[in-house]
């Protein structure tokens, strides 16, 4: 009987998931906000409670997190990602000081401590990587200038999780400061190695994992990064990380036919995981903090944008290209859940978890809104300073203006 109500609860959660991811594709907005909601509405304080598909649930949304994180490493050789650290790293700086700092204090100012702190750093500091490509894609700009500039930020927030993720693991698990040292530095030891290993011998790796046969490919890969991801976590490392570092050391054709095989498991897996996180959010507990989650939005949205503006502006875009970039870099989704979903099973702060469900629904569904409108708004703005500031009187003469050199320039 227990059998026969999960196979119906888990059943009807899919089917739930792809009949909202079908509303979302009509609507051409992202999913994860349906994807929470539904989540509120089936879990604690929700319309209708799960109770026998819960626990699978939770594997299933563990998992997502680590698909997530290797489908996101199979984007980048190690090569690229050395080279955005040497040429992007005063752009990943100004990322992290506008945008960790507001979240930080607003955990100070709500009395949530420091630890709280730091969590909610993260969660107003990282992009979300998968809503922001969608987002490009959707509006025809993956060929843009300012294009290459928003990715160096991503890549570097993603980056920055390796070292943040084990950080954050240690202080929610309460250990004392040499533990937490000795975390980070296996952190970044593994990282370093990894990257090393991925930049010698990466074709000998792809080629060790590499099959023609999609099904051993799927097999090996896939066992491989839930290998590495269970070893990084018993060294007290995160399982994302792990999972990132895999799929940083994958590349070519290995990467690419894992990067199709593994993109329905990513999607569905990750679908699990907003809802699990949602499932653990009691709705009642939302409004008391949605006026601090408005807030801390509006704050951050602005900085995003600033940060995006004078990161483009430094790599000589023109200035409708800053403000497209700036209005892209937005959108915050899977990375800010995982954050707050790690802070909610430590259970250090009651109220974080809806804070951070709240903001994460506000900027998902404002984020593609800021990257299609934040130009245009900007021009216009503009021009009705450029007509306050013109003197009242008679128009001059007009007078016929030389010829322009034509540039190719893409603002």
């Amino acid at each position: 009987m227990h059998s026969a109500v999960f196979l119906i609860e888990f059943g009807a959660i899919i089917l739930g998931l792809g009949l909202l991811g079908r509303v979302a594709g009509r609507l051409k907005f992202s999913p994860i906000p349906l994807y929470l909601l539904a989540g509120l509405a089936f879990g604690t304080g929700g319309l209708l409670p799960l109770g026998a598909s819960e626990e699978f649930v939770a594997i299933g949304a563990e998992i997502g997190v680590i698909l997530l994180l290797l489908m996101l490493g199979l984007e980048y050789t190690a090569s690229d990602l050395v080279s955005n650290l040497k040429t992007q790293y005063p752009a990943g700086l100004v990322d992290f000081t506008l945008n960790a700092l507001p979240g930080a204090a607003a955990a100070l100012l709500l009395g949530w401590g420091p630890v709280a702190a730091v969590v909610l750093a993260g969660v107003t500091w990282i992009s979300s990587s998968g809503v922001i490509a969608k987002v490009m894609g959707d509006l025809g700009r993956l060929g843009n200038r300012e294009t290459p500039v928003i990715l160096s930020i991503l890549v570097l927030e993603d980056l920055a999780m390796a070292v943040y993720l084990p950080i954050i693991t240690a202080l929610l698990a309460g250990v004392s400061l040499a533990a937490g040292s000795l975390t980070l530095a296996i952190a970044l030891g593994v990282a370093g190695a990894v990257l090393f290993v991925a930049v010698r011998y990466g074709r000998l790796i792809s080629r060790f994992v590499s099959s023609d046969d999609p099904e051993k490919l799927l097999l090996v890969v896939l066992g491989l990064t839930l290998l590495v991801a269970g070893i990084a976590q018993q060294l007290q490392v995160s399982a994302a990380v792990g999972a990132f570092l895999v799929g940083i050391a994958l590349s070519g054709e290995v990467a690419e036919g894992t990067h199709t095989l593994l993109s329905p498991l990513r999607d569905l897996f990750a679908a699990v995981f907003f809802v699990f996180f949602g499932l653990h959010t009691d709705p009642a507990s939302i409004p008391p903090v949605l006026l601090p989650a408005l807030a801390l939005a509006l704050v951050t949205a602005g900085t995003k944008i600033a940060t995006g503006y004078w990161a483009a502006k430094r790599a000589g875009i023109g200035v409708k290209g800053r403000w497209r970039a700036g209005g892209t870099l937005v959108a915050r989704g899977e990375f800010s859940i995982v954050i707050a979903g790690l802070a909610v099973t430590a259970g250090i702060e009651p109220q974080l978890g809806p804070l951070a469900t709240a903001y994460v629904l506000i900027l998902v569904i404002v984020g593609p809104l800021t990257a299609r409108y934040t130009q245009p708004i900007a021009a216009w703005v503009g021009e009705r300073r450029s007509a306050g500031r013109r003197p009242a009187g008679p128009e001059p003469e007009a007078v016929e203006p030389l010829p322009e050199p034509v540039s190719r320039e893409r603002g």
